[in-house]
């Protein structure tokens, strides 16, 4: 390819367009990710203060619902419905499955946190997070993958590699 006049007596190289575009798209990514994450810790955190806040309370399952309806009521008109009664509750679930902020995985967003969240299996939700992070799956991937028991078919399956190539092309081709 040639390079791109801009008038009769100059020109800018390929390279050096196409150099300006990638650092562009790679620097929007990496603040995607960023504020992804931040999202992430942001509900983890506030995972960490009710559950801490919950076992102070005499009698955990009922103080815990108030506590949480209670909270929602105080910070959702200010904040919206990312902090509904429903939302804190992930919030705290998310704290209790994950307890260690620091082995939480930065190239997953809060969408994929949730869906992981919901699998009780801890090696399911295990494997799930995994091939969620090797593969760079989006969050509909993720899902795609739970809901076609991605997991459970590979335990059955003999021939465990054809199983996942058949994933992983299913991931290439979306």
């Amino acid at each position: 390819m040639s390079d791109i006049m801009l008038n009769k007596d100059q020109s800018l190289s390929n390279s050096l367009v196409n150099d300006a575009k990638s650092i562009i798209i790679d620097s929007r990514n990496a603040a995607i990710r960023s504020v992804d994450f931040n999202r992430v810790m942001m509900y983890w955190r506030l995972g960490e203060r009710i559950f801490e806040e919950e076992q102070t309370g005499r009698e955990r399952a009922e103080y815990g619902t108030y506590l949480i309806k209670s909270l929602a009521n105080v910070i959702e008109p200010e904040f919206g419905s990312g902090f509904s009664v429903r939302q804190l509750e992930r919030a705290r679930q998310f704290y209790r499955t994950y307890p260690i902020a620091s082995a939480l995985r930065t190239q997953l967003n809060w969408y994929q946190y949730r869906l992981l969240i919901g699998i009780d299996d801890a090696s399911k939700r295990e494997y799930y997070e995994l091939e969620a992070t090797n593969n760079a799956w989006t969050g509909r991937e993720l899902e795609r993958q739970i809901h076609s028991s991605l997991y459970e078919r590979l335990l059955l399956s003999n021939d465990k590699e054809a199983v996942l190539a058949v994933a992983r092309k299913a991931a290439l081709s979306s």
